[in-house]
């Protein structure tokens, strides 16, 4: 059963740092592709980050510059670095894997206040 587990949400000043984890299981996860997303209150759900099994990362417009995906493949685990938090960064963040199918975790809350 795959399992992807996300973790180090919370409640951060503007202009503050956070760096999230996604733990997976019941997969191979070095041939997957993985990115996160996030979603705000009343928003449709958006593309952060993401990295590809080769390692080319993307970027969404917003969080250039501000914001770094990273993986590693021995532990399973996707990290996004989120660097100089603003309040429109405020939403969860949900990680995901993506091969033949795509998998999501539950999701961790992340609340910018300013």
């Amino acid at each position: 059963q795959v399992q992807l587990v996300e973790s180090g949400g919370g409640m951060v000043q503007a202009g503050g740092s956070l760096r999230l984890s996604c733990a997976a299981s019941g997969l191979v996860f070095s041939i997957h592709n993985v990115a996160w997303y996030r979603q705000a209150p009343g928003k449709q759900r958006e593309l952060v980050a993401g990295i590809a099994v080769g390692g080319s990362r993307n970027y969404a417009d917003s969080v250039k510059g501000r914001f770094t995906i990273s993986r590693d493949n021995a532990k399973n685990t996707v990290y996004l670095q989120m660097n100089s938090l603003k309040p429109e960064d405020t939403g969860v963040y949900y990680c995901t894997l993506r091969r033949w199918n795509t998998y999501w975790g539950q999701g961790t809350q992340v609340t910018v206040s300013s």
